[in-house]
């Protein structure tokens, strides 16, 4: 399968998903993302603010926000397909922006550097075993992954690993995959 073949397909896993069998799987991601190392580790997280079809990180940004953690979210810039993470303190700090998606509004916020995030949620659609993800197809994340030093994790059903994903060039694997059975690696 090319990689729109497997955005299609990570797509339909996510909308046929019964609410309930959604519920489930994201409470053993956060378990398992929130008694991990990577998390207790990390000061500042950097999460995309989800959309319904997606993973939801709403409780993940509480839970930052609970445990004192700063918690950064993107801000796309299309023109660049570049990503600016800005700090997020409370929701209202979002905007509603292109295709419904909920952005740090830059007027009631501040910018953090790349090297302020000690722990990237990166989204995605499709994985495989070795960190290789298909996301929504801009690429937004594989150009923020260059250089990026601290560390990253996804969280994806076991249904969305394939063994193999067509890679080109400038794709970067995640450092750590998260099931709902646990981490990957």
């Amino acid at each position: 399968m090319d990689k729109t073949q497997l955005r299609a397909r990570g797509k339909k896993i996510l909308s046929e998903l019964n609410p309930e069998d959604k519920k489930r799987i994201e409470h053993s991601f956060y378990l398992h993302l929130f008694k991990s190392d990577i998390w207790k580790k990390a000061i500042s997280i950097g999460v995309t603010v989800s959309q319904e079809s997606e993973w939801n990180t709403e409780p993940i940004i509480r839970q930052a926000w609970d445990e004192n953690k700063f918690t950064v979210v993107p801000k796309c810039e299309p023109k660049s397909k570049r990503l600016d993470f800005y700090k997020l303190d409370d929701f209202d700090q979002l905007e509603t922006v292109y295709f419904g998606l909920k952005e740090p509004d830059p007027t009631k916020t501040e910018p953090l550097k790349k090297s302020q995030i000690d722990l990237l949620i990166v989204p995605g659609l499709i994985y495989d075993r070795h960190g290789f993800r298909v996301g929504f197809g801009g690429g937004y994340y594989d150009r923020f992954l260059e250089n990026y030093e601290g560390e990253t994790v996804s969280l994806a059903a076991s249904n969305q690993i394939v063994e193999t994903i067509p890679k080109d060039e400038f794709d970067i694997p995640v450092n750590h995959l998260i099931t709902e059975e646990g981490f990957l690696y």
